[in-house]
């Protein structure tokens, strides 16, 4: 690590069901809103879950010129949203970038599931009209790296452009990614993150049919309720998240402000089942571990976790289990928190709506809290900050994202201090 460029966070955006933009984003955690509601963009009458955390009052045309928002899929549209926002809080002057500069930035972008609406749209098209009425922009507006080429078209950035794809891991990944290329020398900018807009007919259809998603219908703000006895299942949401990562010599150079810096990554693969967990949580020890030696510290040095704590019944408990081996006597020392008990589950972009809480979290010594328990799980028994925040202070935080396919993802942020770590 010590020859090894250093990464930090200079700039964010937040698109989420309980904020448009990062301030409002904290406000409503710290205020312990719920953004599950009854479903309003179609009819979900005939599926078993009819509510999720939508976003409210999300106009593209606000971010994105007319002709441009209309060739894009929603999850797009949000990337380059989060994206906006995030450039403009970082500071960087993208149109007086020179062609080495922009050579050096890059985009690694992210959606878990892409442009499903458009699929599911231009499906019912062929079947009804025939393949002569498919739109030309069908595969532009489908396939997930576009949100990456989008943002990369919209600034002139030259970088490394992709788009990992890991299910509720891919933002993760796609940062972890960013941190790498940059830490290693390849770029001095990396804008990552991840966006996804699966509240449609057959998101929440084809959740339904894998017995994901709670079916809480007579009380959604309640629905997401990681850790108490009474969850069966997560709530989908829909937003996106970025974070400008930046080599920190870049940034001092330019006077950028520094949110926190980067210090450590984990991956590693459940081997084990399609959708399910493993049980015991093996797989995210191995990636918490990973992480902690890849930071160069010990696991008594992290304050608070950001766990991935979807509010399923097997997830909320693996993810248990894993920090206590893990962690041991220190477990029960630290906060830990589900920010999905008020934001949904925003799937391929959760890592990075989540690293935005838990690098908030750091900044202020306010763990943001696990809303909407009640009845107490005997399995579950660490400091979850149960609905209210909660001040302590916070100098190393760590943030997990796992995904169907037994991906698991944790990335570790620390307070910025010039002196290193």
């Amino acid at each position: 690590m010590s020859n090894s460029k250093r990464v930090v966070v200079t700039g964010m955006g937040a698109l989420t069901p309980i904020g448009l933009t990062v301030e409002e984003f904290w406000n409503s955690m710290m205020e312990s809103k719920s953004g599950a509601a009854t479903i309003t963009s179609f009819d979900s009458s005939k599926l078993d879950t009819h509510f999720a955390c939508e976003l409210k009052g999300f106009d593209p045309i606000n971010y994105i010129d007319k002709k441009t928002s209309r060739r894009l899929d929603s999850y797009s549209q949000y990337a380059l949203a989060s994206a906006k926002m995030a450039i403009k809080d970082s500071g960087l002057k993208t149109d007086t970038l020179s062609d080495s500069e922009r050579a050096r930035t890059g985009v690694i972008f992210g959606s878990g599931i892409g442009g499903i609406k458009t699929f599911y749209d231009q499906a019912i098209i062929n079947a009804n009209e025939g393949p002569s009425k498919i739109s030309p922009f069908f595969i532009p507006k489908m396939i997930p790296d576009m949100a990456s080429g989008y943002i990369s078209i919209q600034y002139g950035f030259r970088g490394p452009n992709y788009c990992i794809v890991s299910a509720c891991a891919t933002a993760n990944n796609n940062m972890i990614d960013g941190y790498l290329l940059i830490r290693n020398g390849v770029s001095d900018v990396i804008i990552t993150g991840g966006s996804e807009a699966p509240i449609n007919e057959i998101g929440v259809g084809g959740f339904n049919a894998s017995g994901a998603l709670s079916t809480r219908n007579d009380s959604p703000a309640t629905a997401s309720r990681p850790f108490d006895a009474t969850r069966d299942g997560f709530v989908m949401g829909e937003g996106s998240g970025t974070l400008v990562l930046e080599e920190l010599e870049h940034a001092k150079k330019r006077g950028a402000k520094i949110y926190c810096e980067i210090i450590g990554f984990g991956m590693s693969a459940d081997a084990y089942h399609i959708t399910a967990p493993h049980p015991d949580g093996t797989g995210a020890v191995l990636s918490m571990e990973m992480a902690i030696k890849n930071a160069g510290i010990k696991t008594e040095d992290i304050d608070y976790i950001n766990m991935h704590g979807t509010s399923t019944p097997l997830g909320d408990i693996g993810e248990t289990k894993a920090i206590k081996k893990l962690f041991g006597d220190h477990a029960k020392k630290m906060n830990v928190s589900s920010t999905k008990s008020m934001t949904g589950h925003l799937l391929g972009a959760a890592g990075a709506v989540e690293a935005i809480a838990t690098i908030l979290a750091t900044m202020n010594d306010i763990v943001p809290p696990t809303i909407n328990f009640e009845h107490p799980d005997p399995e579950c028994d660490l400091n979850y900050t149960f609905n209210k925040p909660q001040k302590r202070k916070v100098d190393i935080s760590m943030s997990n994202a796992f995904g169907f396919g037994g991906h698991n993802t944790t990335v570790i942020f620390k307070k910025y201090s010039d002196s290193g770590y």
